[in-house]
């Protein structure tokens, strides 16, 4: 239980704020008889003093931060481990938690009873802040109606698990699902359902040295998600999941990979799991691929609203409107390759072409397009699905990844042949993607002759529109994070402060910032010439090239993003 030490005297905040002249105060100390509770109750009686003017005069007074509340939720969670009759009775509610320390706000922090109950209800280390009694209580109320109102979305919308054979058909339906309600499988269903709520894109469980981490991954950055559980739930969590999953529970020295799908409301979702042994347990990590939520806001996926800089982006539609030809994008895993070339579909797709991509998974359903999966079990694999697309008479063709030397050469003999071809390969940078197709044995010549361009690609956290301020950063600060001083002097950055729009992030979203590797004549030459990447840069940068770090440096310039966030997305050169 915290300590409150009275710092301040009520007759010198009273006085000092103005609110009583010394004779109303004397009158109403001689009426409370020194009783700092009978003076609050007389002044809000006679409507001296409001209850958020008393709420600020005794956080002053004991040294306390003063909390509004206004438009204050409290978390469901939190209702799930505090009683809500235990908070309604003795006035209190949790605001927040600091370095594991839970925040309260009371509206009487003298009260000593009421902090004892607070200790005894709460059971861990808290610390406190004033409110107003009217502010506490209304928020309390709105808050029980949003809890009540998301305890029965969740028991109307609870998870659905779904397994399909190989022809697609459900095999597990609503009525045949475990019926099984146990604290595992509920935590299960909470732990996806926050992760959704979020926007999360993968889900890690971590054992470590005694307790278990759940982590979310938002926008590209790792978040804990909860306080870490004790480790003795790790091993039902993991069998849960690998049941879910239709993997062994009986085999944890080897690694695992496994699916499923859950249908939540009228979204079907599909979820990736990769389990691998470690010193403490099994590591779990789940990739959230949504895809109904992608179809229903296709419309929504376009070149435009990726954050491409306009002279990439306008250069980039010129490639894929081609008549033939391969468009390459290329950048390390997540960072957005198979959405651009979603868009770059999306804008090309008329009744008068025909449509086939190959993908390893297919992560999002376009309307319109014939997707393949590749099944290596099966003996589907990239170069026998990409031969066989050919036979089936396309005009365009996406390939999902290029990974060895013969998708490349069947991918370089479809440009070659009057296909447009799109396709994404791993490399750090558009020219690095020219050492990796002469590496997998294939000849320059060809390689050239087919090539529309290469466009490397990172994405950068977007600061919360809600949020952001404009924050000073000297000279040095702009030299220790790799920038020119002189780009920022006299130009604002901003910082996102963190809000209930954004979790308390500061970042909301992502964006593109995009190196475009536009293939001119003199670099085709020099490609022939197997020159160095270095000495295709600097030409590439002569003709007006714009690299991955100037685009971030725009970003930054606009308030779009931090410069922590570019150097993270970038490398500092």
């Amino acid at each position: 239980m915290p300590t409150v030490i009275r710092q301040t005297a009520l007759a010198e905040i009273l006085l000092r704020r103005g609110l009583l002249t010394v004779e109303q105060f004397d009158t109403y100390r001689a009426e409370a008889q020194g009783s700092d509770r009978r003076l609050r109750a007389s002044l809000v009686r006679d409507q001296v003093l409001s209850e958020t003017a008393w709420a600020e005069v005794l956080a002053e007074q004991y040294g306390l931060p003063f909390e509004s509340l206004d438009g204050y939720r409290v978390e469901f969670e939190r209702f799930v481990a505090i009683p809500v009759e235990a908070m309604r009775q003795f006035g209190f509610v949790p605001v927040d938690e600091r370095e594991g320390i839970l925040v309260v706000a009371v509206a009487d922090p003298q009260d000593l009873r009421l902090l004892d109950h607070i200790d005894r209800i709460v059971g861990r280390e808290f610390h406190v802040v004033v409110a107003p009694k009217s502010a506490i209580a209304d928020s309390l109320q709105a808050s029980e109606r949003n809890a009540q109102m998301v305890a029965r979305v969740r028991d109307e919308f609870r998870p659905l698990l779904i397994r399909e054979n190989e022809q697609g058909e459900e095999v597990l339906s609503a009525d045949k699902i475990q019926k099984d309600q146990s604290p595992v499988v509920q935590l299960v269903d909470t732990i996806v359902l926050n992760a959704l709520q979020k926007r999360a894109s993968d889900i890690h469980l971590e054992p470590a040295d005694g307790v278990t981490e759940v982590k979310y991954r938002i926008d590209g950055v790792l978040y804990l998600a909860m306080e870490p559980l004790d480790l003795k739930f790790h091993n039902p969590l993991v069998s849960r999941i690998k049941v879910m999953s239709e993997l062994d529970i009986a085999e944890r020295r080897v690694p695992q990979d496994g699916r499923f799908k859950l249908r939540l409301e009228r979204r079907t979702i599909d979820f990736r799991v990769s389990v691998m042994p470690s010193v403490f347990g099994e590591s779990v990590v789940i990739r959230i691929l949504a895809k109904d939520e992608m179809t229903a806001g296709q419309r929504g996926i376009h070149l435009d609203g990726l954050g491409l800089r306009a002279d990439d982006l306008k250069r980039f539609r010129r490639a894929i409107t081609a008549s033939y030809g391969m468009v390459l994008v290329t950048g390390p895993t997540g960072s957005g390759k198979t959405t651009t070339l979603y868009a770059a579909l999306g804008e090309v797709n008329t009744k008068e072409d025909k449509i086939l991509t190959i993908e390893d998974p297919v992560e999002y359903q376009l309307k319109g397009i014939v997707q393949i999966p590749v099944n290596e079990k099966k003996g589907l694999t990239f170069a026998r699905g990409l031969r066989s697309i050919l036979r089936h008479d396309p005009d365009k063709i996406m390939v999902g990844e290029i990974r060895d030397a013969e998708t490349a050469q069947i991918a370089i003999q479809s440009a070659l042949t009057g296909h447009l071809v799109f396709s994404t390969v791993h490399a750090n940078n558009a020219f690095d993607v020219i050492g990796r197709f002469v590496n997998m044995g294939i000849e320059p010549y060809n390689f050239v002759a087919s090539l529309n361009c290469i466009m490397a690609q990172r994405l950068v956290r977007r600061l919360c529109e809600a949020c952001k301020v404009p924050v000073s950063v000297s000279p040095e600060q702009c030299e220790q994070l790799g920038f020119d001083p002189r780009l920022f002097a006299d130009r604002p950055v901003y910082e996102g402060k963190g809000c209930v729009e954004c979790h308390g992030l500061g970042f909301r979203g992502r964006h593109a910032i995009t190196e475009f590797l536009p293939v001119s004549d003199r670099i085709k030459d020099m490609i022939l010439e197997r020159r160095t990447p270095t000495e295709i840069r600097k030409t590439a940068t002569d003709e007006g090239m714009s690299t991955l770090r100037q685009a971030g440096v725009e970003k930054v310039l606009a308030g779009d993003t931090t410069m922590k966030e570019v150097n993270r997305a970038t490398f500092v050169g």
